[in-house]
C-alpha cells in the first residue's frame, strides 16, 4: 500500500486545494495559503487551466470527432477530469491516464470510473518513458486511430526545454495523422508577480516548476497545425460567452498532426 506523508506539503495536493478539491491536508492548505499570500492570482491560474482543458476536450470531441485520449501527467483527480468531459459528450470515449506519482496512484481509482460505453485505464509511468507509455496505451487505445495527447501543466517540470520538446515529439511520433496535441503550461511575460512567486517556490527545495516564455510553449507544437486561435493565454482560448478574458501567466493551445 502506498504510504502518504501528510506532514510535508505536496505540490499535487496544493494544486488540488487551489482547485477546490478535497484530496489535501492541513499542511497543504497552509502551504497553498502561503503561496496565495504572495500571489493571490494562483487560484485563478489553477482554475483557468482546468477550464481550458475542459473546453479543449469538448472541442476535440464535438468538432474534431476524437474519441481517444492519452493524458500524461494526470495529477490528482478533481472536477471535470478528462474522461468525465469526454464521455459527457461522447460516452464511448476511451481514456488512458499516465502518472508516476505515488500520491496520484493512491487516488487513481477515482480516475477509473467510466461510462458503460467507454473505457478508462491508468498506467503508472513517467513522462520520461514515451515509448513505454505508447506501448502501454495500446492495451486500451487503438493507436491506428486519431488520439489526443493531453499534457496539462506537466512540461514545466522538465528543467531542460529541449528535452521537453523531445518528449513531446516522441509521444506524437507514436500517434497517427489526424491526432491532436493539447498543451497548457505556466508562462513568463504576462504576470511578474506570478514569476516572482514561482521562482521563490522553486528555491524552497520543493519539486520545481519552470515558467517558460510563450515562444517556448509554442515550440511544443512545431510541425503541427494549430487550431484557432493558436497558442494564447488560456482564458482567451475559445472562451465561453461572457467569461473573463484577462490574460494570465498560463498559455495553451491545441494542434492537429498532419
Amino acid at each position: 500500500m502506498t504510504q502518504i506523508d501528510t506532514s510535508v506539503p505536496h505540490s499535487a495536493r496544493i494544486w488540488n486545494y487551489w482547485l477546490g478539491g478535497k484530496d489535501n491536508y492541513p499542511v497543504d492548505e497552509e502551504a497553498g495559503n502561503a503561496y496565495t499570500a504572495v500571489f493571490p492570482g494562483i487560484v485563478t491560474i489553477a482554475r483557468s487551466s482546468r477550464a481550458f482543458l475542459g473546453r479543449a476536450i469538448r472541442h476535440l470531441v464535438q468538432e474534431e470527432g476524437v474519441r481517444q485520449f492519452l493524458d500524461v501527467g494526470t495529477g490528482l483527480p478533481t472536477v471535470d477530469n478528462t474522461h468525465e468531459v469526454a464521455q459527457r459528450y461522447a460516452p464511448e470515449s476511451r481514456i488512458v491516464y499516465v502518472d508516476n506519482d505515488p500520491l496520484v496512484l493512491a487516488h487513481a481509482r477515482a480516475l477509473l470510473t467510466s461510462s458503460p460505453e467507454g473505457v478508462t485505464s491508468y498506467e503508472d509511468m513517467s513522462l520520461y518513458e514515451p515509448e513505454r507509455i505508447l506501448e502501454a496505451a495500446t492495451k486500451t487505445l487503438d493507436l491506428s486511430r486519431p488520439t489526443a495527447l493531453i499534457l496539462s501543466g506537466i512540461l514545466g517540470h522538465v528543467a531542460d526545454h529541449a528535452e521537453a520538446c523531445g518528449l513531446v515529439r516522441r509521444l506524437m511520433a507514436g500517434l497517427p495523422s489526424g491526432s491532436y496535441l493539447c498543451v497548457n503550461d505556466g508562462s513568463r511575460g504576462t504576470d511578474p508577480d506570478y514569476e516572482q512567486a514561482q521562482d521563490g517556490y522553486n528555491e524552497t527545495g520543493a519539486v520545481p516548476y519552470f515558467l517558460r516564455p510563450v515562444e517556448q510553449i509554442e515550440a511544443y507544437f512545431a510541425g503541427l497545425e494549430l487550431v484557432e486561435p493558436g497558442v494564447v493565454s488560456v482564458p482567451l482560448w475559445r472562451p465561453e460567452p461572457g467569461a473573463a478574458t484577462k490574460p494570465i501567466g498560463q498559455h495553451g493551445g491545441v494542434a492537429r498532426k498532419p
